[in-house]
């Protein structure tokens, strides 16, 4: 990792307390890049107040504090933290769909769920025990979120979840692109942040296609449901480009795995003969969806077709995604490191990756210093900078 002096943040405010990282298992990797980069800032700032007592710890090694959670051979598990953490300011990172882990279970080999990866969130909360100045959760899936509406007899397990975090001493809860950012309902006392990527999908796909003309005469933005279209909007309207959409025809008189089938999917919108296109969407689960949209796009006579979600889940694996690209239906696929990678998606030729890393260490950074986040959320700015660079570089 390399760093501009420009990158560093002007933070003369005064800390909230003494910054502490805790990257649950589940988030190692991604929460030793954040470390990575906030030891660099933070050694390389100037502050006519870095040896007063308020800012006492705030030059340091590492801010990964030594937590575990251990199990018994049951299965059961407790959390544990081996240094002290009265008066931190805490920022715990976890990913629920780290499907890597495993555990022993009376012999048997398990596979951390969801479930078990917020549990163990929760046990590190407990060992806390109310002795750090501040909780910050950074959940970038955020726990049961595609629960987050009631359509029959359900349990609405997110507006569940939010609830028991912050009555557990949670002060804020900062996750990326919620499937419906309205569950932050069920808290409206309390910090809830949903933070989208936009900026790194257009510098993944500068970076990565030198070629790529972001303009209306070249370029449209898809949204693949009805549900994602704020998403596509924004990026449209800050790309200056068209916008497409489609909706999903369904069968309602058949259920199929807890859903109603999709008969079709119905395009609206102008021509797409001869342009590139950007699926924007939340998530890619199994993938099924969006190939069958890029299908009916190039069946359109679309060009070129990026893929752009910031969780991978690929749950049924990459095989029809290999196909997808042989067959010239997909272009690229760009996804954030929010969640677990597999090494062979990272290894594949169609895919594209947006690091994460440095945006959640600016926030963290930002937060500790009790300062504004605006600007950080809306990246408006820094997309017009990077399109400008781009453009002087065609």
């Amino acid at each position: 990792m390399s760093f501009k002096r420009g990158e560093i943040r002007n933070l003369e405010t005064i800390p909230v307390g003494s910054l502490g990282l805790i990257p649950l298992e589940g988030c190692r990797e991604l929460g030793e890049k954040v470390n990575k980069y906030l030891v660099d800032w933070r050694t390389e700032r100037e502050s006519k107040h870095k040896d007063s007592l308020a800012f006492a710890g705030y030059q340091r090694d590492s801010y990964i504090l030594d937590a575990k959670v251990p199990r018994f051979g049951s299965g059961e598990a407790k959390g544990v933290i081996n240094e002290s953490v009265r008066g931190d300011d805490l920022y715990l990172l976890v990913d629920v769909c780290n499907h890597s882990l495993t555990y022993s279970l009376c012999g048997y080999k398990n596979r951390m769920s969801p479930d078990d990866h917020y549990q163990d969130l929760k046990r590190i909360i407990a060992a806390v025990g109310g002795k750090a100045r501040r909780i910050t959760v950074i959940m970038p899936f955020l726990y049961e979120s595609r629960q987050h509406k009631r359509s029959s007899r359900e349990s609405l397990d997110c507006a569940l979840a939010l609830q028991e975090l912050v009555s557990m001493g949670v002060d804020n809860i900062i996750t990326f692109d919620a499937h419906d950012p309205r569950v932050q309902n069920a808290i409206p006392l309390h910090g809830f942040e949903t933070v989208q990527p936009a900026y790194q999908f257009i510098k993944g796909l500068i970076n990565n296609i030198p070629d790529i003309k972001l303009n209306a005469d070249h370029m449209m933005v898809i949204s693949p449901d009805e549900g994602g279209m704020s998403r596509a909007i924004y990026i449209a309207n800050v790309l200056g480009l068209d916008m497409g959409m489609f909706y999903k025809r369904r069968d309602y008189t058949r259920i199929v795995d807890g859903r109603n089938p999709i008969v079709a999917h119905e395009f609206l919108g102008t021509s797409v003969e001869g342009k590139d296109m950007i699926i924007i969407d939340d998530m890619i689960s199994s993938g099924e969806s969006v190939i069958e949209v890029a299908a009916a796009l190039k069946a359109r006579k679309a060009n070129r077709i990026f893929i752009a979600t910031t969780f991978g889940l690929f749950t049924n694996g990459l095989e029809r995604f290999d196909k997808a690209y042989e067959e010239g239906l997909i272009h690229r696929v760009l996804t954030t490191n929010l969640v677990y990678q597999p090494a062979e998606l990272l290894e594949r030729e169609w895919y594209i990756n947006c690091d994460m890393s440095k945006y959640i260490a600016y926030i963290i950074d930002t937060l500790n210093h009790d300062s504004s986040i605006s600007d950080l959320l809306n990246p408006n700015e820094r997309i017009q900078k990077l399109l400008k660079e781009h453009q002087e570089n065609l």
